[in-house]
């Protein structure tokens, strides 16, 4: 009896449904979401069927006079629970479970309306990773400024986006940054009156969003401390006194060598007479 009363649900599908196309859903791993299934005014539902349309065709769950069933072998086994009101809670949802769902429902009357869904589902946006690069400075540079580049990355998650906000303010200013790579890399040009000022990359999804905050102005205090030594000033200093180095090792190698060699071997010839036992 239910075979038969599903498969003539699924002729009248074919044949006298009105099809109602649904709006998309959204949600993210470990959630869970509720497919609404809409019933206009005076329909008095007496049977429905919830099928995955894509990426694969499955039953999912039927109603049958207001009786549930949840028990078919979809890949939602055990995740899909029926609502009385014919909605359908999916969950926790996977990274696979996005795809296309439809609900079939007809009335005492035999009129069936149909509507599908969209479901998306997307992975939670993680923290990103912001670094700080100090530019070289440059004659042409006004003193007491820095020029930074923030970098922004955060794993591979589908369809993230990258933008930046300076904590405490609406906007950057004009004429102070750029935006490269998508916006994931800050150009800033900075100056004493951007000591404490904090910078934020914000990344996100359509459903999640995190960030990472920066003082950059720390990054080049260090680099420009009073009394330190830079790393570009050891290099000037280390590189060549190590080119000399190795200089000098090559040519005592080269010039050295032969002349040890040739007193090794008149030594053996003086005393060789010497060590020769007569012979008997």
């Amino acid at each position: 009896m239910a075979m038969w009363s599903l498969c003539r649900l699924l002729l009248w599908e074919a044949l006298l449904a009105i099809a109602v196309t649904g709006a998309q859903v959204l949600s993210k791993v470990g959630d869970s979401v509720l497919l609404a299934a809409e019933q206009p005014r005076g329909f008095q539902v007496r049977e429905a069927i919830w099928r995955s349309l894509w990426p694969s065709e499955e039953l999912l769950a039927t109603s049958f006079r207001g009786s549930l069933e949840m028990l078919y072998h979809s890949r939602f086994l055990g995740r899909a629970q029926l609502h009385s009101n014919l909605s359908l809670e999916l969950g926790p949802l996977q990274a696979g479970d996005s795809g296309n769902f439809s609900v079939l429902i007809v009335d005492t009357g035999g009129q069936t309306l149909t509507q599908t869904l969209q479901l998306k589902v997307y992975d939670a946006v993680p923290r990103p990773t912001v670094q700080v690069f100090i530019a070289v400075a440059r004659d042409a540079q006004p003193p007491n400024t820095c020029q930074v580049f923030l970098s922004c990355w955060a794993p591979n998650v589908s369809d993230i986006t990258y933008s930046w906000r300076r904590e405490g303010m609406m906007d950057f200013g004009v004429g102070t940054h750029s935006l490269f790579t998508d916006r994931q890399v800050l150009s800033l040009s900075l100056g004493l009156r951007d000591k404490d000022a904090a910078y934020s990359c914000i990344v996100s999804n359509p459903v999640s969003w995190d960030l990472a905050t920066v003082t950059p102005w720390e990054s080049c205090h260090r680099e420009a401390a009073p009394g330190k030594t830079s790393y570009k000033d050891v290099l000037l200093v280390v590189v060549p006194i190590s080119l000399f180095l190795l200089l000098v090792g090559i040519f005592s190698m080269w010039y050295g060598g032969p002349c040890s060699g040739k007193k090794k071997n008149d030594h053996t010839d003086e005393v060789a007479p010497e060590t020769e036992n007569p012979l008997v």
